[in-house]
């Protein structure tokens, strides 16, 4: 991993991740019974396997920076209560990443070694990418928080380089310039912006 961007103090990168948090908690809690089939733009994910791994990545992230063994893969996150589970998942990893000393540590994972600040970094992309990819599913308005949309986009566009896109991620895709931040960080992850 890189170094990240030190214009950001850690405390503010935390309130950046209790905002992104609770915007996409508000979508999951918007979601009406008939749409947890729907397809989203994530191919072969429906609303509800993507709740799963929203939910399962907030428990992952969680268990990493406790030095702990990460939660059982394809376990079924949701429970009766995804909405709960949701919530609950993202007040542990809030909780977590408050510690004193945790964006400052050096953390060991499978895609190799970060701080908790860039652990954080790359936990807020791919919740504000989901995020927007539940919103586009269920038909609600992309109301996630802008500005820690663009501070991730720069993030990703510092980490992630062509060899790390395969199985991950698309090709980058085209969108306007001054298109919202949103926007320009899911068509930087291959996301089709018109899906």
């Amino acid at each position: 991993m890189g170094t990240t961007n030190n214009t950001i103090d850690g405390s503010d990168q935390v309130e950046q991740l209790a905002r992104s948090l609770a915007a996409v908690g508000e979508l999951i809690k918007k979601i009406r019974p008939d749409q947890w089939s729907a397809t989203t733009p994530c191919p072969d994910w429906t609303v509800r396997r993507l709740v799963e791994h929203l939910i399962g990545m907030n428990r992952v992230f969680t268990a990493l920076l406790a030095d702990e063994p990460p939660p059982r893969r394809n376990a079924d996150h949701t429970d009766d209560d995804p909405v709960g589970a949701y919530r609950d998942s993202a007040a542990t990893l809030q909780a977590a990443f408050e510690r004193p000393g945790v964006l400052e540590r050096t953390y060991r994972g499978p895609l190799g070694a970060a701080t908790g600040a860039e652990r954080l970094q790359i936990r807020l992309y791919d919740l504000l990418a989901h995020g927007w990819d539940l919103a586009l599913a269920t038909g609600q308005p992309v109301e996630l928080p802008d500005d820690v949309a663009e501070r991730s986009l720069e993030f990703v566009r510092r980490q992630l380089t062509e060899d790390a896109r395969p199985g991950r991620f698309g090709p980058a895709r085209l969108v306007a310039d001054d298109a919202p931040a949103i926007e320009r960080l899911v068509a930087f992850l291959g996301r089709p912006v018109d899906w």
